[in-house]
């Protein structure tokens, strides 16, 4: 049957040459009815998409002869697309709607590409139009690079009228359009709108006045960008006396936001207003302060009075207290406070007599279950989803400390994409993937602030002073994988402590 609809089309073809053409037909019916070009009816003529994105050329396409073929061609996507419509249909088409969809390589950095859409009939005439292609398309909701946790706490204190410093960032894969504020009881926020300028991020910051009184204010953040994709947060802006925090981090750093998890460190809450810190100082006169929120230190800090170091206070930001300082570097530090009382304690012990539940050899010989006949294999641990991938992504053993690992190697690099979503596990390396040895999970997979030890082989150093599958309050560690996102692509680096268990990937220097 093709081969016929080709001589018949060579045949029109001819007789299309002369001066006169009355039409041509065949014993099957097809004839030469109008003489015109097909006519394409596209959607569009300009696509949006991205690196690792689809595209889709739609339109609806018509003629009287019947349409045979649709081609569609671009050289640099190395798209070459023919859509023979009589090997499909088994016949021309009159009428055909088209939808065609194509995927861009993840690795193509052009910036557009020019796609041709031709459309034949069955006489041989041709109808051509250009799609352009722009790699611009918007396919990511905005981020909030940082803005307040679920509920952001401004203590009370005589004679000061209350205040709280609003600290919003957010980026878009594109261009975001704006930021929406309302904060339910403040007039000047119901609700902000903040234009982002054509920008593809944007950064608010504004320290807000509050009564001075004991309320909540709801909060709600929307980010919007030139698509209309939008994002949501909401917090609460909550004024209040003193509390029993349910939660409270360590801070050595003045860079809280840029981690993917990890910063500030979370310490343990052990009574009423108290809480212990342990914490491994690697250099002498590391300044730490205590905040009960993760992303700020507003609008509460604990750190030392300025007129008596020797008395615990606090302040809304860093500038109104002292910072503690840990002079003794290569020790682990034990701290406790009580934030009721305006009291703390120091004392240190070294990390030959810090514990971790690993029971073999860094790097040696190890006893773990093998296939009869297989040969031993040296002890690492590493990250991966499972034992036999975590050997591709090994942690290397600190110099000056056994418990304490880091990913990459010196002089490596570890790059992660904006948008990445991890999917992992801390366990010992096993050339065939055995289970349930040397593993560690975490509190919340995608807010992860600390790892459980998780052997299911109870496979524990018998001088651990922990407890294998359960945490320090001796509730249970589950099985949870670490799943976090990445906000901001760059190079990074992995630190775990065992002994701590507490970890951290932040941007690399």
């Amino acid at each position: 049957m093709r081969t016929r609809f080709l001589k018949v089309s060579l045949l029109c073809a001819f007789f299309a040459a002369g001066v006169f053409v009355t039409g041509c037909s065949d014993d099957n019916g097809y004839s030469d009815v109008d003489g015109q070009s097909p006519v394409a009816e596209l959607k569009t003529t300009h696509l949006q998409s991205a690196a690792g994105h689809d595209f889709t050329i739609e339109g609806t396409l018509t003629d009287a002869d019947g349409i045979s073929a649709v081609r569609l061609t671009c050289a640099e996507l190395f798209l070459d697309k023919t859509i023979d419509l009589i090997e499909i249909y088994g016949e021309p088409k009159t009428s055909y709607n088209l939808s065609y969809k194509f995927n861009i390589s993840k690795n193509e950095i052009g910036e557009q590409f020019t796609v041709k859409v031709t459309v034949v009939d069955i006489g041989g005439r041709e109808t051509s139009q250009d799609v352009l292609v722009t790699m611009d398309g918007d396919y990511e909701n905005p981020v909030f690079v940082k803005a307040p946790g679920e509920k952001a706490i401004v203590l009370l204190a005589d004679g000061v009228t209350p205040t709280y410093t609003l600290n919003v960032s957010v980026t878009d894969d594109q261009v975001l359009k704006y930021l929406e504020i309302l904060i339910e009881g403040l007039p000047d926020y119901s609700p902000l709108r903040v234009m982002a300028d054509g920008k593809g991020e944007l950064n608010f910051s504004k320290k807000i006045e509050l009564t001075n009184e004991v309320k909540d204010y709801k909060m709600t953040f929307t980010a919007v960008d030139n698509t209309d994709k939008s994002t949501v947060v909401k917090s609460v802006l909550s004024v209040s006396e003193l509390q029993d925090f349910e939660k409270m981090y360590l801070a050595d750093t003045d860079d809280l936001t840029n981690d993917v998890f990890g910063v500030p460190m979370v310490i343990n809450h052990t009574g009423s207003f108290q809480y212990k810190a342990r914490y491994y100082n690697k250099e002498e006169g590391t300044q730490i302060y205590f905040l009960p929120q993760k992303e700020s230190f507003e609008p509460v800090c604990f750190g030392l009075n300025l007129e008596d170091k020797d008395k615990l206070t606090y302040a809304s930001g860093k500038d109104g207290v002292n910072p503690i300082v840990l002079e003794t570097p290569n020790v682990y530090y034990e701290i406790d406070i009580n934030i009721k009382e305006a009291t703390y304690s120091l004392k240190t012990y070294s990390v030959s007599e810090a514990t971790d539940p690993i029971n073999y050899e860094y790097g040696q010989l190890c006893d773990m279950p093998r296939n009869a006949g297989e040969p031993q294999f040296n002890f690492y641990i590493g990250w991966g989803d499972s034992p036999q991938n975590a050997g591709e992504h090994l942690f290397v053993q600190d110099a000056n400390n056994p418990h304490l690992f880091y990913y990459p190697a010196a002089g490596e690099t570890w790059s992660l994409e904006s948008g990445e979503e991890m999917n992992f596990i801390i366990s010992n390396y096993h050339p065939n993937g055995w289970w349930d040895q040397v593993e560690w999970r975490c509190d919340n997979s995608t807010d992860i602030e600390k790892f459980g030890y998780f052997s299911k082989a109870d496979n524990v150093n018998p001088n651990w002073e922990g407890t294998n599958r359960k945490w320090a309050d001796g509730s249970s560690v589950q099985d949870y994988w670490m799943k976090p996102t990445i906000t901001k692509g760059g190079n990074y680096r992995f630190e775990f402590d065992a002994h701590l268990g507490r970890g951290k990937i932040v941007p690399a220097n």
